[in-house]
């Protein structure tokens, strides 16, 4: 624990304490009406040295509970009264933790001789933790008047347990208050057993509870979050404006992963609230909390709340709707993912149960008799490591497409497919003659339109003037939008890497539409390697196991690679069925390039050789028993 030092603005005592019934009451009235601890323990300071005569300063600290710092709550007898003498024995109060006095010989005044005093300390404490320490000094007199002092101190801390305690009280009571919220807003979602009356029924009740404008609530799917309940209404299909407004908004929340309030706080991150803003600015939300559902590095949905005008939500506020976004947030996305069709969840799981137990079984190597039998025997015994092994392929870690910017023709053809290309080089050059044209046009019309505006202005003809001031404005409009048009004719790399597909040179001067995919660029540093594992095999597959991989491009070297992603759909692909399976390639080689094909094998663990070279036929005649048997 630490304490903070104590610095007072003179050296001499400040004024005598009031005497008096009238002060008493005075002191008495405050100590009853104090509403802050602040003023709670400098009422209670004042009462103690008013009780206790004689009493030359006294000096209080409190502070975080058993850790500190320990800071001046209350000086007396004024509040920039040196005290830094009695600074000792408050540490040594604080670090004992218990009561006692010592002496104390400060330098005498005027040359006269030093007047002894005594410093009398005693902890504070509640509930068996250290809250902080008050000193009191006290001309030094008779033991049996020190003993009264320090009883009537130790008495007079029991007033700051009963401050502390209430503070406690206060602050478990707003927790309840909020735990009480966060339960009523989650039991709603577990009353309904369809996924849309449980968000209707949750958006409204923390709209309600909360006092808020509006809460929406959207989920992340194909691509695009989009709203699936907005409070207070049942259909908002109509809204667009808001809510393509509401969605850009809980687009960033989830982009950032991170939750957002507008306006932001004086001590908050720096983050993107642009559609924050725009919300705001249309709809008239004074303020705004956004809160992203789902795992901090990988959210699928959000809750967007909005406040009415002059209405700031408090920290309290915000760190609610935190813990309802994280305890509301898995039971929504849940019945979200249940709320379907029972056929449609019974043909999935029928087709994965379908696809493992029927299907082609190759059969192992045969045998012979005898030599089958003894090598059975001493195989039976011995273990390896069981491969699954399966056709595999290298993609990109991504892969990005390259599309035509505007309506146009090829002009000139720099890259194509196999290329490696750099961050911002050309991949081809669209014809921008028309786009000059329509730059020249502009210019000519926009400087026309100034003309006529210089001569509207000499005759004073005022609405010629604004007729040819919004011309010159939407010629200045238009001369933006060919020359922003004119700067994209380059069609560029987004980032360095290979060109996966795309080759204009056999297209000069053919038509592009806007949109057209021309290229698709992938990274050369960023692979993931796509195990196309076999139906057989795909239950001994799973997330985090090691393998290899072989490309007969790059013979005699291996690369490792850790299984990082099962995707549970089955695939027909010349007359086998497979199952894709993703992986990360741990060694980077600057000769691999995306679309490379080679063989993959996945490790499963210890098996024994006999069971590792037998079990597919085992397999295969169990499931012909099981078919041809009644």
């Amino acid at each position: 624990m630490t304490l903070t030092d104590v610095h007072g603005a003179s050296n001499s005592p400040g004024a005598v304490p009031l005497q008096g019934d009238a002060r008493d009451n005075d002191l008495w009235r405050r100590f009853a009406e104090a509403a802050t601890q602040g003023e709670f323990a400098e009422s209670w300071l004042s009462l103690q040295c008013t009780m206790v005569a004689g009493v030359r300063s006294a000096l209080l600290l409190l502070g975080t509970p058993d850790k500190g710092p320990f800071f001046p709550a209350a000086v007396w007898p004024a509040p920039d009264f040196d005290v830094n003498h009695l600074v000792p024995a408050a540490e040594r109060a604080l670090k004992e933790r218990r009561g006692f006095l010592a002496e104390h010989q400060p330098t005498g005044r005027n040359g006269g001789p030093p007047a002894r005093t005594v410093h009398i300390a005693h902890p504070v404490t509640a509930l068996g933790k250290l809250h902080g320490a008050v000193v009191l000094e006290v001309p030094g007199q008779s033991d049996d008047r020190i003993q009264d002092v320090m009883r009537r101190l130790h008495w007079g801390t029991a007033w700051l347990e009963v401050m502390v305690l209430r503070a406690d009280a206060k602050a478990a009571s707003q927790t309840n208050d909020r735990l009480r919220k966060v339960l009523d807003s989650v039991a709603d979602t577990l009353e309904h057993d369809r996924f849309q009356g449980a968000a209707m029924a949750f958006v409204t009740r923390l709209a309600t509870m909360l006092e808020c404008e509006r809460v929406s609530l959207g989920f992340i799917g194909r691509g695009r979050l989009r709203i699936s309940a907005l409070s207070h209404s049942a259909e908002f299909g109509e809204r667009a404006n808001l809510t393509r407004a509401v969605e850009g908004a809980m687009e960033e929340a989830t982009d950032q992963q991170s939750l957002v309030v507008f306006p932001p706080p004086p001590d908050a991150p720096p983050l993107v609230i642009v559609g924050h803003d725009a919300l705001a600015r249309q709809f008239g939300a004074g303020a705004i909390c956004t809160a992203p559902l789902g795992p901090d590095d990988a959210p699928y949905g959000a809750l967007c709340l909005e406040f009415p005008a002059g209405r700031d939500p408090e920290p309290q506020i915000i760190e609610l709707v935190r813990t309802i976004a994280a305890l509301a947030g898995p039971i929504l996305g849940t019945k979200r993912s249940e709320d379907r069709w029972l056929a449609a969840k019974a043909a999935e799981k029928a087709a994965r149960g379908l696809g493992i137990l029927f299907g082609p079984r190759h059969l192992a190597l045969k045998f012979c008799g005898l030599v089958l039998c003894i090598l059975a025997a001493v195989l039976w015994f011995m273990e390896g490591t069981y491969r699954v092994k399966a056709p595999t392929v290298l993609e990109g870690q991504i892969q990005r497409s390259v599309c035509a910017p505007f309506n146009g023709y090829i002009a000139e053809a720099v890259a194509r497919a196999g290329d490696v290309v750099q961050a911002g080089s050309a991949l081809c050059i669209l014809d921008d003659r028309d786009l000059r044209l329509e730059h020249a046009k502009w210019v000519a019309q926009r400087e026309q339109l100034l003309k006529e505006h210089r001569g509207a202005r000499a005759k004073f003809d005022l609405a010629q003037v604004r007729i040819t001031e919004a011309k010159i404005n939407q010629a200045e409009a238009e001369l933006a939008l060919v020359q922003e048009q004119l700067t994209r004719a380059r069609v560029t790399a987004p980032f360095d890497g290979v060109v996966m597909s795309g080759d204009l040179s056999q297209s000069l001067g053919a038509p592009v539409e806007r949109g057209q995919i021309l290229f698709e660029v992938a990274p050369l540093d960023a692979y993931r390697v796509i195990v196309q594992v076999d139906e057989r095999d795909i239950g001994d597959i799973e997330v985090g196991q090691q393998g290899q991989l072989a490309l007969p491009s790059l013979p005699g070297e291996l690369f490792p690679l850790t299984v990082s992603t099962i995707t549970p759909v089955l695939t027909a692909k010349e007359g086998r069925n497979y199952f894709r399976v993703e992986a990360q390639v741990q060694k980077v080689s600057n000769r691999l390039r995306p679309g490379m094909e080679g063989v993959g094998k996945v490790e499963i663990g210890k098996r024994r050789l006999i069971w590792i070279w037998t079990h597919e036929m085992v397999y295969w005649v169990r499931l012909k028993l099981w078919f041809w048997l009644p």
